[in-house]
């Protein structure tokens, strides 16, 4: 049985300095912590991708735990939010509206939220 590889329609973000910027540009947006190993977080991000092909006003950026564990501890120390993956967060004018982990992650939990 052939893997379907996943489509990736929103902006990777890799740095903290990356982060920084769009949490300065962006009223709202949705992130998500995603780990490429783990079938779990393969099934919430194919939750945040339909989320945010069916609300494209609302930028959508995500990391890959594995090639940015720096930034994602940031962003457990930052927020005071501890880390897990996935895990995905609504941002507001610079501060954590919701966020959720695991099954919990999906794209109705993300409309409904970020309202």
């Amino acid at each position: 049985m052939e893997e379907r590889e996943i489509t990736v329609s929103k902006q990777l973000i890799q740095t903290e300095d990356e982060f920084k910027k769009l949490a300065e540009n962006n009223d709202t947006f949705i992130f998500l912590k995603h780990s490429v190993t783990c079938p779990i977080s393969r099934r919430a991000f194919e939750e945040f991708e339909s989320f945010a092909n069916q609300h494209e006003d609302i930028p959508a950026y995500y990391l890959k735990v594995q090639e940015s564990r720096p930034l994602s501890n940031y962003i457990a120390e930052q927020y005071g939010i501890k880390h897990e993956s996935p895990q995905a967060f609504i941002f507001t004018n610079g501060n954590v509206k919701w966020h959720a982990s695991h099954s919990q992650i999906t794209a109705q939990a993300l409309a409904e939220n970020s309202r």
